[in-house]
This record gives C-alpha cells, structure tokens and sequence, in this order.
C-alpha cells in the first residue's frame, strides 16, 4: 500500500491502517510506504511499515521524536505535502518547488522500488489517485487506486499536476469509490474511466470504536475541564482537521446560537490544522463560552469522547465520505451532518440527521431538537440501535472480503 500522509491524523490514513490490519487478519503480508516527519511514530505491529521522512515545519503539533539509530538525518528538507492541511503539516502540492517535487518523487520511487524487490507483492493498492500510485506503474504488478475525495480537490486546483493522477488511472485495474457523490466526481473527470470504477463501503476498526461505560470525570479531567462546567449539561463534539471544508466555522455559528437557547450545552472540538487560530478568534468575537478545543487526541482518547458525548457533528462543506461520523455512531453517538458530499448515504434520522451545509441556524436548531430528543426517548436503546447500524453495515471486518475479491480477480486477469 502507498498512502500520502502518515496513518494518524488524517481519513485516508486510518482507512489505509483499517485495510492493512484486516488484511493482515486473513493471513495477508502488507506493507505500506508512507510519509512520516518523526520517527518516533506509531508501528503497526502485524504490518511492515516504510517511511519516507520529511522535516516537520512550525504546524507540528506533538514535538518530534527520534528513536535510536535515527533516520531523521536522511529527512527531506521540507514537511510531507497535503490537500488542504494535515495536523503535523500545512505544506500542500502548489507550495513545492520544481526542486522539492522532484525530490520527493525520487525519495518514493526509491523506497516503492526497494520495497517492491524486497517484498515482492502480489498487488499494489495506491491510496489517492495522485502522484505516488503513478510512481507504481510499469512494475509488473496490479495496481488498485481509492480515490478519498481530496486528490479530487487537488486535480482541480493544480492542473499541472493532472499528469500524475491521469498516469495512475490510465494504468489501475480498478479505482475505488468510497461514495455515491465520490463516484460521480470521478466520473466527471475520469469519463473514459466509468469502467472501472467501483463503489465500497469505507469501514471503521471496531477494536478501536465500540460502545465503553464512562464518566465525563474520567474523560475530561486529563483536558482540565472542570466538572462544573459538564456536570447536568449536554456535550456536543466535533472531530477532525481544523481546515475549511470541514466547516468548523460554522460548527461555532450555530453554537453561538444553541447556547443562547441551549444553556446547559458543553462544546468539545477535538483536532488541529491550518485554521486553528481563525477559529480560535472567532470564538473570542462570538463570546463563546461553552465551546472547548481540545487539540489532536489519539484513537482511544476519541473513542471515549464519543462514549460521553450526547451528540456529534459533521458540518463539512463538502465531506468525500465522513469516516468520523460513523467511528462516532460505532460507540453509540448520534450523529448530525451536513447534506452533502458522502454523508447522506448513511446518516439520515435514524442515527441523528442531515442539515443543510452551510447553514448555522439549520444546524443549531437540528442540534437542540437531537438534544431535546435524548431526553424524551429511551435514549440508552436509541445508543444501542446506533451502535448496531453502524457494526452490521460499517465494521471493518464484515467487509473487508469485498476487497479481498477485488485483489484476487485483478490477479486473475492481469
């Protein structure tokens, strides 16, 4: 597996860490090669792991580390590359030199070469149809892409990087969608393509997101909340990149306007990213005063932020599929997300609701009337029905088999 970001901190990162261990759990060898700006990471002990490192510029939020034996010394000169942003890096694509770029094709070709003669795969599954999967192509060996959404982003905004993408799709036997509205900007601007592409559900780890018996005290201490400030209130959280298109702007319009008819609402916003600063002013202007950030946790940590929350949002402009949305629902949250992007396909009433993306009062008044509703039902049986929907039809390990099958016929028609 090839992937553009480290496995924390981004979608497409724990989508390729949820894919490598579950494959690695039907008896698979994986090894994925990846960008890391520290090596004191987070190994994956059933997968080969192949860092490229980069030098982690001032957006790094956990200090970076060495282990001993250090390969940091060989880092390239500047931090990985994004999207849009990434908590350990606000670099993107358009920011590269000629130089710098031509730098990191030779630093991935390097170690997918070397991994290649060393591991010898089977199938090379590329994450994102971009730049590296294409560094793939002409090897020999079956190339499977998943398109997450924000490569999409990124063909349209740098067109003189198109070349990469269109060499990876022109060479893939099969593309992978993770969405309704994911497939359809593929469709609009791989037309020639339509053939292969191929709608799979995305899946959460249900090792790491599952209903847990907590208290808000045992949570919220480690962040310095005081229990006054939780205890008899409702909590509403967010998770993920602090970047545009995720609509954390929004997230604090709307709480401006449910805590005036919400009062006992605590908010939690859990991530990092390049408009952590813009949204920390902006909640200053608003006068916000239930509205906690919490900064970058790790997968556990989340898990038990969703445990206590009463309810989750999702308020994405545009969101390719909302992996967040349904870790959240896995341990039993509701969840309210925008109408938009991939979210419909699996958020409706029954787990929460849709609201109108870009909308703060939409958004607010979907919020207090989910609030209002844990209070009038049997609100523990409604956690318990979420948790179920979301285990039957997004666990990992229940469908980890369709890409298994996918392997084995591009193997048998290569």
């Amino acid at each position: 597996m090839i992937n553009h970001f480290p496995l924390a901190g981004s979608g497409s990162g724990t989508y390729t860490r949820n894919l490598a261990v579950h494959l690695a759990e039907l008896g698979h060898e994986v090894c994925i090669v990846l960008p890391e700006n520290t090596d004191a990471y987070d190994e994956v002990e059933v997968i080969r792991m192949h860092p490229v490192y980069f030098t982690p510029d001032g957006s790094q939020v956990n200090e970076s580390g060495k282990k001993d034996g250090s390969s940091m010394d060989d880092a390239l000169p500047f931090n990985f590359p994004c999207f849009t942003s990434h908590p350990r890096s606000i670099c993107n694509f358009a920011d590269l030199s000629a130089e710098q770029l031509q730098m990191y094709i030779a630093a991935f070709t390097k170690a997918i070469d070397e991994e290649i003669g060393f591991h010898r795969p089977d199938i090379i599954h590329g994450q994102h149809v971009w730049i590296l999967p294409s560094l793939a192509v002409g090897k020999g060996i079956p190339l499977v892409l998943t398109a997450h959404g924000t490569d999409l982003m990124g063909y349209d905004k740098w067109p003189e990087l198109r070349v990469y993408a269109e060499k990876a799709m022109d060479a893939c036997y099969a593309v992978i969608s993770i969405s309704k509205d994911n497939c359809q900007l593929l469709e609009e601007r791989f037309p020639q393509h339509k053939d292969k592409i191929i709608m799979m559900r995305n899946g959460y780890d249900p090792s790491l997101f599952y209903p847990e018996k907590l208290t808000r005290k045992e949570v919220l201490d480690k962040y310095q909340i005081a229990e006054d400030e939780y205890r008899n209130r409702k909590i509403v959280s967010f998770a993920g990149k602090l970047a545009n298109f995720k609509g954390v702007d929004i997230l604090l319009d709307a709480a401006k306007m449910y805590e005036d008819k919400e009062p006992d609402s605590l908010t939690l916003i859990v991530g990092d990213g390049d408009e952590r600063e813009k949204l920390h002013e902006q909640a200053k202007r608003l006068e916000l005063k239930k509205v906690r950030f919490l900064g970058n946790v790790n997968q556990n940590e989340l898990r038990k932020i969703y445990n206590i929350a009463d309810v989750n949002l999702v308020p994405s402009r545009r969101e390719p599929f909302g992996l967040v949305a349904i870790e959240a629902m896995a341990c039993g949250t509701p969840v309210i997300a925008s109408d938009q992007g991939g979210l419909p396909d699996f958020v409706n009433d029954e787990v929460g609701g849709l609201v109108r993306p870009e909308d703060a009062q939409d958004l607010a008044e979907k919020i207090i009337e989910v609030l209002k509703k844990t209070d009038d039902i049997d609100n523990e049986n409604w956690r318990k029905k979420i948790a179920a929907y979301a285990r039957e039809h997004y666990a990992q390990d229940r469908i980890i088999a369709e890409l298994d099958d996918l392997y084995k016929k591009a193997l048998e028609e290569r």
